[in-house]
């Protein structure tokens, strides 16, 4: 497996990783990862392949493995026989030249929607929409050399196909949760406790990188308007990232500071017990390509209010499982408050919703797909 990130960063990109590749190896199946450095040796994993990397001024955290290197010739003693990359920058390159030498498939998975984040982090001189034309065109080229690009959902299969409709084989795959770490069992009362938050106070609770593509300023809008008519919630942005001064001080200007709480960055052993101790969970971000934190939260049975658009929209049934809400601050103020005011169906329906995304499952799709690609990949050579 190629990516361009990994630990000691965190994002949904990671942890379909780290779960996907663990679930694989318990199935019997050697996997070995190449991953840009972290800034610290201290940061190194003892079982990773590393490239070198240069830290990304414009985000914290991340590297970029863009120095010149022959470290895909390892690929050769490994005895690959297929490779799949995570990434669509510099390591997707990487591993499609070495697939190209050594005869093997490549596998993309799209999980990220690179062209709309561009926009925040352009470092170029070039405007933003010809860094979009560029990175398509781009983009476009890598997918019709893959031997089958994974989707996280239909929509962006659906998405892609229009980018890239002579792409071999673009098959639906999404990243699988743990239903048994996030379950309606956990207790989030340490969690509340540690928040601070008073036993009649009502959470709403958002987990995620704090980043500008994220679409944060439409909750904290959203929660400025939710206040005026239930001033005893209290809103949780749990996450750390490059935006979180920008919305510190949109939260002091919306009058909404005294009942934010930013956590900054959270451990894994900590996330089950926080979306327990939440009353309601929200995603704005129209960025997602699957949204596992959306699915955690369903799996630990909580109402959930997400942004109808791509695979947010795709995974809620409104008033069945969730609410939708649009574009609008008072749009979701008042998905929130249904929310809020949830009855047990849509706990319930919640759950059985994330029940469907086992990592098992996810897992044996792709050895499927693995299997099919080394097939093609013969035959066309």
């Amino acid at each position: 497996m190629f990516t361009d990130t990994y630990l000691p960063a965190r994002d949904g990109v990671v942890t379909s990783i780290m779960s996907t590749r663990k679930q694989l190896q318990s199935m019997g199946h050697d996997v070995f990862l190449f991953a840009p450095a972290p800034k610290f040796d201290s940061d190194r994993q003892p079982d990773v392949h590393y490239f070198r990397a240069k830290a990304f001024s414009r985000y914290q955290g991340y590297t970029i493995p863009m120095f010149p290197t022959d470290k895909c010739h390892i690929l050769t003693k490994l005895n690959v026989e297929v490779i799949h990359t995570h990434g669509l920058l510099f390591q997707a390159l990487r591993s499609m030249f070495a697939g190209r030498s050594m005869k093997l498939p490549v596998v993309i998975t799209w999980h990220t929607m690179v062209t709309d984040a561009a926009k925040y982090y352009n470092f170029t001189m070039f405007p933003d929409w010809m860094v979009d034309l560029l990175m398509w065109r781009y983009l476009v080229s890598l997918l019709n050399r893959a031997e089958c690009i994974v989707a996280p959902t239909e929509s962006i299969r659906q998405e892609l196909l229009k980018y890239a409709p002579n792409a071999r084989c673009i098959e639906v795959v999404p990243t699988g949760i743990d239903c048994d770490r996030f379950n309606p069992n956990n207790s989030g009362k340490e969690m509340r406790g540690r928040l601070g938050l008073m036993p009649d106070e009502k959470m709403v609770l958002t987990v995620g990188r704090v980043a500008w593509e994220k679409n944060l300023d439409l909750v904290l809008k959203g929660f400025a308007d939710l206040r005026r008519s239930d001033p005893k919630t209290r809103l949780v942005v749990a996450g750390n990232g490059p935006a979180m001064e920008h919305y510190q001080k949109m939260a002091k200007d919306l009058g909404i500071w005294d009942s934010t709480t930013f956590t900054g960055f959270v451990s894994d052993d900590d996330l089950p017990g926080l979306y327990s101790a939440c009353d309601a969970f929200t995603i704005a971000s129209k960025f997602e390509t699957q949204g596992l934190v959306l699915l955690e939260a369903m799996a630990t049975a909580k109402p959930v209010v997400g942004i109808d658009f791509r695979a947010v929209g795709e995974l809620i049934e409104d008033g069945k499982n969730g609410y939708k809400f649009t574009e609008d601050p008072k749009a979701w103020s008042e998905a929130t408050l249904k929310a809020l005011g949830a009855g047990q169906n849509v706990l319930r329906n919640a759950r059985t919703t994330a029940e469907a995304y086992s990592i098992e499952s996810g897992a044996t799709k792709l050895l499927k797909i693995y299997a099919q690609s080394i097939e093609s990949k013969k035959a066309r050579s």
